[in-house]
């Protein structure tokens, strides 16, 4: 079972990786966007991390609903909105549960990722998060290294595609050849939860 501590640790993890890897986001935003999604992650999850340890939330909902209005409230542009959603309506289809099985958290991403759809009005191939966190949420049901590599395959997969949605998509075809900043941090979080899950249980990722 995955309790409240678990899905804390998850969310520093991912802010830990997140500030590791700011500047690689940077950079792959500089090409395709605004340049400052690796700065506005980084923002963001520190302020998650910080939230959580001054009032630690009780129940794995309740972790990513506090999570979800942190980066809603500190991300700029689409990502606050678009990772905020997603965590918030992770975290309410997981209720008010102590804690929950890692099928029920796979059903539950799933939801988050389909508020994240119709906010975003993306879908596969687009060029987006989308792209790593649809195949994870269903690679999460076989177990946490499937989607961590189902994620990292996904944004990987970005990068011959044509953008479709936000800032992207107004360059046109000079998206093409350029790994999606979105589909990237995406990834990362998938990855610290696989990594949250191999710290737990040595079987688990």
């Amino acid at each position: 079972m995955l309790d409240a501590d678990f899905f804390r640790r998850w969310m520093t993890t991912s802010a830990a990786l997140v500030d590791r890897e700011a500047d690689r986001l940077t950079d792959l935003d500089a090409a395709i966007g605004d340049a400052d999604h690796g700065s506005n992650m980084r923002r963001g999850f520190t302020a998650v991390a910080k939230a959580l340890g001054e009032a630690p939330p009780e129940s794995p909902g309740e972790v990513l609903a506090l999570a979800g209005r942190q980066l809603i409230s500190t991300v700029g542009g689409a990502s606050g909105p678009l990772y905020g959603t997603l965590l918030r309506r992770t975290g309410k289809a997981l209720g008010d549960a102590p804690a929950v099985t890692e099928q029920e958290l796979a059903r539950a991403l799933g939801e988050g990722v389909a508020a994240v759809a119709q906010l975003g009005g993306a879908r596969a191939g687009d060029k987006t998060m989308l792209d790593a966190l649809l195949p994870a949420a269903e690679a999460l049901g076989k177990s946490f290294g499937a989607a961590r590599e189902a994620a990292d395959a996904g944004a990987l997969a970005t990068v011959p595609m044509l953008a479709r949605k936000g800032r992207a998509s107004y360059l046109g075809e000079r998206s093409i050849g350029h790994q999606d900043p979105g589909a990237t941090s995406a990834a990362l979080l998938v990855t610290a939860l696989a990594d949250t899950a191999r710290g737990t249980d040595g079987d688990a990722a």
